[in-house]
This record gives structure tokens, sequence and C-alpha cells, in this order.
């Protein structure tokens, strides 16, 4: 698989993602060929490129959760958009209550961990691709962390309008994708140019003052650069919840300037401040997706390869691993193993979906001695949750 710019597309070029109208229609699927009258076609999108199977590469599993969920996001930026430019022409967000209410609907309420996957974005779409990013995280750390649903809409909709301020950013900093003082300065009074957008003075739009509140805040985490400027201010639950998201999407989205990290790589630089992230809220977002499921291929801290065979629910951390090099396996749970191997980050694709090899987790959990010993591995983690809970 590899990333075509759109200038650089070809009739007979073979599709690896799916493409969606505003409304969420296909219109060209995955494993399509693409035609002079296609390529003409998208370029109309303001798509900045597209993803693109190498001839004889076969299409890459996805279930179709992921495909709803890749769908989801092209509709709701479009719809963000929308609310987006209403608000900029002094114009009610009729939709944003509708908007918060079918992303609280999908993802408010889920029962099991997903695959958070990533669009790809350039300056002319990134502000409504990140607040999505943002307020589908929202809404599933809130979940976790059992808000109930006043808080949940509250939170839901702030994500949705705290960053119109970067409808305000030069182009060029957005692509330099830079932290200078200066930008951050920038920035900041670009936020505060798009808070005023919600008239805040006289609330014109009816908006819940918890939301404003809770936007304001989050702008106060954002715009610090030293963790000691915060020690004496007080921060709501959701305003820490939001700054956790804004971060994490920022940490982990894809855009041709720099390669994103992976979801390891991106929890432990959030638990590296965690004055600035809240550890609680930290770990409810490693609840939320799937950082080392089952499957997934890894690199290990002594050079090696590995294979996730059990993850672990209460450290995604301290799987179980099968060293590909030698075919031990390392339960990293256990201190003494630890101590000499680690993982070190995730093996990505170029789409930045996680590296899943099936056939190998096959092989090694049909194994009669192995699946006994991840049975009675699985028994063990099952009361050790059993237990917390």
């Amino acid at each position: 698989m590899q990333f075509v710019e759109i200038k650089d597309l070809k009739p007979g070029m073979r599709l690896a993602k799916p493409i969606y109208n505003k409304l969420g229609v296909m219109l060209y699927d995955r494993n399509s060929f693409l035609t002079a009258a296609g390529i003409k076609s998208i370029e109309n999108f303001g798509l900045i490129g597209l993803f693109i199977l190498e001839p004889a590469e076969p299409l890459p599993p996805v279930s179709q959760e992921d495909l709803e969920f890749e769908k989801f996001q092209i509709v709701y930026m479009f719809r963000v958009k929308e609310i987006m430019d209403r608000l900029k022409n002094e114009q009610a967000p009729e939709t944003l209550p509708q908007l918060t209410a079918d992303i609280l609907k999908s993802y408010g309420s889920l029962d099991h961990k997903m695959n958070f996957t990533q669009t790809l974005r350039g300056s002319a779409d990134f502000v409504y691709k990140h607040t999505v990013s943002s307020a589908i995280l929202s809404a599933m750390i809130a979940n976790v962390m059992c808000l109930n649903a006043k808080e949940k809409n509250c939170l839901v909709t702030a994500a949705l309008l705290y960053d119109l301020g970067y409808l305000y950013v030069p182009q060029n900093v957005l692509e330099n994708d830079s932290s200078t003082e200066e930008d951050l300065r920038l920035l900041y009074e670009c936020r505060k140019k798009g808070f005023q957008l919600l008239g805040p003075d006289t609330n014109k739009y009816e908006l819940n003052s918890e939301v404003l509140n809770v936007i304001q805040q989050t702008h106060t985490i954002l715009s610090t650069t030293d963790s000691a400027d915060l020690k004496d201010k007080s921060f709501s639950r959701l305003a820490q919840i939001l700054t956790v998201a804004d971060k994490f999407d920022h940490l982990t989205a894809m855009n041709l300037h720099h390669a994103p990290l992976s979801e390891v790589a991106a929890i432990q630089k959030l638990r590296k401040s965690p004055d600035f992230y809240s550890p609680k809220i930290v770990s409810a977002l490693a609840n939320c997706i799937h950082i080392l499921p089952n499957g997934c291929n890894v690199d290990l801290s002594n050079g090696d390869k590995g294979i996730v065979l059990i993850d672990n629910p209460v450290n995604f951390l301290a799987p179980i691993v099968l060293n590909i090099r030698d075919n031990q396996i390392y339960d990293l749970s256990d201190p003494a193993t630890a101590a000499k191997i680690q993982i070190k980050d995730i093996m990505k694709t170029m789409d930045n979906r996680i590296l899943v090899d099936e056939e190998t987790l096959k092989q090694f959990s049909s194994d009669s001695k192995i699946s006994s010993t991840l049975n009675r591995y699985q028994k063990a983690m099952k009361e050790k949750m059993e237990k917390r809970s």
C-alpha cells in the first residue's frame, strides 16, 4: 500500500480505502480501479491524496465496524463544516444538537473497545477532521468514566465547538505543524477569536454556560507551556477529558508533513506529562480503543519483532508476546520478564492501521500446550479484573 497525491493518480490504480460523499453514500469501493473520469471527479472532492494498493497486493481485511467508522468520520466532517460555516456567518448552529446526539448514540455507550483509525488530513480540512476525532474520543472516554447523560452532552458539544479558532490559523502554520512560542501565541489568539463566534457575552445561541466554560478552560490548558502555571488553577473534568482527546488526536493524526505516532507511543507521551494530562483520563482513553490487540505485530526493546498472543486488559503494555526470532513466549505482566524485555512500539501499515498477523496467531493458539498456558493466563487476568472492580 502506498499514499499517492491527487496530482499523481493514474487510471488503473486500485483503491485501498472507500470514498464517500457528504451523505455517507459510497462512491468508490475498496479494490475499485480508477478511471480517467473517476480521477477527474475525485479531484473535486478536496482530497489531498489516496491510499493505493500495489498491483499484486491483496485487499487488506477490514471489519464492518471499521468501515462504518470511516463513513461516519466523513459524514460528521461535512456536518461540522456546515455548523462552523454558519457560526462564521453569524447564523445559529441549528444542527449542532442533532450531531451531538448522533455521536453519543454511536460512540457514547460502546460496550467494547474499537479501532480508532485516522483519516488523512490537509490544511483545508484539518479543523473539521480534528474536531470530529476529538468529539468521538471525548464521547468514548466519557462512557468509560461513567459520566451522566448531561455531562456527556455538554462535553461532546464543547468538543464540536472548541477549535473554531483554527479557521483563522494561517495555512503555513497549519502545514508546518510547529510549536514555537510564537506559533502557540498565535493559536491562542485564533482560539479566542473563534470563541467570540459563539457570542459568549450575550449567549445569543443559548448554549449551555457549562459548554462555554469547558471551552475556555480547555483553551487555557492548551495554551500553557509550563505545567507550573496550572498548579493554582482548577479545571473541570470535562475540560481535562477534551484536552486529552485533543492531544491524542494531534499525536496520531495522519498528514503529509510528518509521520504520526502510534497509539502506544502517544499514550506513553501523555503519561509523561501528568500535570497536563490526567493519568486517570489517559487510562480511560487506553480502555476505549484497541492499542495492542491479539495478533498485532510489535517491536521489542531487545530489537526483536513479536506478536501479541493475548492482550492485557489491565495494562496494555503487559500482554503475552511471542518472540518471532526464537519462538519464545513472554508474559510481560511478570516483573522479572518485564525487567528484561518490553514493548517498544507497534508495527503499523501505511494507512496507520495495526498490522495483524492472524495466521501466526492461529498457529500458536491451536497448539495444545500453548493453548493451556494462555487459558491459565486469561483466567488469572479475569480474576485480577474482578478484584479491581
